[in-house]
């Protein structure tokens, strides 16, 4: 067996052609050229894809979670409607409604601590409390001036 070539064969052979028993260099050299473009690919794909999230990022939770499930759903089932809706939601900026309707529920708990009735007195010491009672009825309540009618303050006029 001699390393002769077919007398039909043309004499000069392509550089990419390998001969037999040699490697295949850009055989090789395309292998790793195409994982690193999937690779490439798949990341700038996946960056893409986590645009609205990274965006939403900045604003309120719930809006962020919105847009991350919105972001799941459209990547796990392929319909691009739920990635465009999640992109939408955080381009848009949402009224905080929960900041006012804390400090509201605050304010009205303090409001019920304050109006609540007074404790009563312990039971060890009964002589202290009874000698409160009786300076307090003992002192005369002072009137407060009425500035304003009672059809007045009914009618808030």
């Amino acid at each position: 067996m001699t390393d002769q070539l077919h007398p039909m064969t043309p004499h000069h052979l392509p550089f990419y052609i390998a001969k037999p028993g040699e490697t295949d260099v850009l055989m090789i050299v395309m292998g790793v050229f195409l994982i690193l473009a999937v690779l490439g690919v798949g990341n700038i794909y996946l960056r893409l894809h986590s645009l609205p999230e990274r965006m939403a990022h900045k604003s309120q939770k719930l809006q962020f979670e919105l847009v991350a499930v919105l972001g799941l759903i459209s990547l796990f089932t392929h319909i691009h409607i739920f990635w465009i809706a999640g992109l939408l939601l955080a381009l848009i900026d949402l009224p905080d409604f929960s900041t006012p309707l804390t400090r509201i529920a605050g304010s009205v708990e303090k409001i019920a601590d304050n109006e609540s009735p007074p404790a009563e007195p312990p039971a060890e010491e009964p002589a202290v409390a009874q000698a409160a009672e009786t300076t307090e009825r003992a002192t005369p309540a002072v009137s407060k001036p009425v500035t304003a009618s009672a059809k007045e303050v009914r009618g808030h006029v």
